[in-house]
């Protein structure tokens, strides 16, 4: 079931949800709930600061199977016996770009738990099993173009949502950045494959010139993504699960309002935005044409 308090997580995954909701539903599509997604409101800016020892960073990503038009989501048991669902996050490694960093937490989901005598304490890893890599999209967002610049804005894989949270009694603060990726191609697949123990092999980054429908072409009809699985070290960890899911049910279950479920529905908006940009259908900048989602 979906969370319904942002504090219910204490004893599990660092999943919190703070941002509230208002009145302005986003982009339908065929595999939506029935009833409107209500997107989420950015807290008002604020000034804050933190030194290197009082904040941890993040990253969390939405990995999309574009052929099948699924997401994956996590689910665990919490103590209380309940079932919940979450996308793939996790803190960065020590000198470990970001970006990279959400894709090797979709990879490998991370866990916190939090104790009522102790700051913060860290579960060893567990897969959340599907290899991935960041997608550009024509999103919205506020970071200039690099020199010289083009007069299109460019596709960009920048973090669509940031979540700011404490951690313990409050004494840490937690950035998270959330991002948008897709599972990898087959061929990609067996470059990439490793041996047990060995360290994370991150994916080279989308290629500049690949349209998404030729992308497409890259699997098999019906070709299913590999799902890694049996790298939980303890019996809780083996309660751990990852699934592939349709985007309407991936929003119910992550609880609609929220901001994974906007994280879903953002990332397919944008990707949607992306086939028609290269399909030529729309004439929109893509600038204006990923800002309807958040205008």
């Amino acid at each position: 079931m979906a969370l319904s308090h942002p504090f219910r997580l204490l004893s599990t995954c660092c999943c919190l949800d703070f941002a509230e909701p208002h009145d302005s539903p986003t982009n339908q599509t065929n595999n939506m709930p029935s009833d409107a997604h209500v997107s989420p409101r950015s807290t008002a800016p604020n000034f804050a600061q933190f030194a290197s020892e009082d904040f941890v960073q993040g990253a969390g990503v939405a990995i999309f199977h574009l052929a099948s038009e699924r997401v994956v989501i996590c689910s665990a048991v919490d103590r209380r016996h309940g079932l919940f669902h979450f996308l793939p996050k996790g803190r960065r490694d020590a000198g470990e770009d970001t970006r990279t960093g959400a894709e090797r937490e979709g990879y490998e989901e991370v866990c916190f738990v939090l104790f009522a005598m102790v700051t913060v304490s860290i579960l060893t890893a567990m897969q959340s099993g599907y290899r991935n890599r960041l997608l550009p999209l024509p999103t919205f967002h506020r970071q200039p173009q690099a020199h010289p610049r083009v007069s299109a804005p460019s596709l960009t894989a920048e973090p669509i949502w940031i979540q700011m949270m404490p951690l313990g009694h409050g004494s840490k603060q937690y950035l998270l950045y959330w991002y948008i990726a897709e599972t990898i191609p087959p061929e990609l697949e067996k470059e990439l494959e490793s041996k047990s123990g060995e360290a994370y092999k991150p994916p080279p980054p989308y290629p500049s010139d690949l349209k998404l429908r030729d992308r497409l072409k890259l699997e098999p009809e019906g070709y299913e993504p590999i799902h890694h699985e049996g790298t939980g070290v303890d019996e809780e960890e083996q309660t751990y699960q990852s699934h592939l899911v349709t985007i309407g049910e991936a929003v119910q279950k992550l609880g609609k309002n929220g901001v994974m479920a906007d994280v879903v529905l953002r990332g397919w908006k944008a990707i949607q935005d992306r086939y028609a940009l290269e399909d030529g259908i729309n004439s929109e900048s893509p600038q204006q044409t990923a800002g309807s989602l958040v205008s």
